[in-house]
């Protein structure tokens, strides 16, 4: 799933340290969503929206195998 996990942590001044205790994950669990090697749970992807006051959608772009936006 490809997302913008990155532009929004940026325009919002988190690092990625910051950001992972802000949501009582470890700094590995953001970097690997940044990477696009790690879905998070529905649970957190809802948490971060709520950080950056954004829609889900906003962030994560579910694409379907093949490279295919839905």
């Amino acid at each position: 799933m490809k997302n913008k996990l990155v532009e929004y942590r940026k325009t919002f001044g988190y690092s990625q340290e910051r950001l992972a205790a802000r949501l009582r994950v470890s700094r590995q669990t953001i970097i690997s969503i940044e990477k696009g090697k790690y879905d998070p749970s529905l649970n957190l992807a809802f948490q971060l929206a709520k950080v950056f006051d954004v829609s889900i959608e906003e962030i994560f772009v579910y694409e379907e195998k093949g490279g295919k936006e839905l």
